[in-house]
């Protein structure tokens, strides 16, 4: 929180589904902070990206998603008036074309950790 009212802006992507240290996912647990309203992601789209302009009373653009689904495009605020849009999907699906073929048959449940193909 400190770090946006010291005027540093954030873009906050939450992968993972909301648990037990946090019941409404990271961007509630910042926003608590500046808003008495309770947040709480829609249970369909349980995963939660926020782009933050920072100050004393910063602004949240907030976005929701299902795990397996599209990663949207997200502002990256670099000045309170001047942002860039993020292409988080096309990232993601760059980044993953680039792992190693053994750790995405992993990922993909299609091979064990320890090299048993399943």
């Amino acid at each position: 929180m400190a770090t946006l009212e010291h005027g540093n802006h954030l873009l906050l992507i939450d992968p993972l589904v909301p648990g037990p240290h946090d019941p409404h996912g990271m961007h509630a647990a910042v926003w608590e902070h500046f808003d008495d309203e309770p947040f709480e992601p829609p249970a369909d789209e349980p995963l939660t990206l926020a782009s933050y302009n920072a100050g004393p009373s910063p602004d949240a653009w907030v976005e929701h998603a299902a795990v397996g689904g599209v990663l949207p495009v997200m502002p990256l605020v670099l000045r309170g008036d001047r942002y860039v849009q993020v292409e988080l999907e096309s990232t993601y699906q760059a980044a993953y074309r680039g792992f190693p073929a053994f750790w995405r048959e992993v990922l993909e449940g299609r091979r064990q950790a320890n090299g048993q193909a399943q």
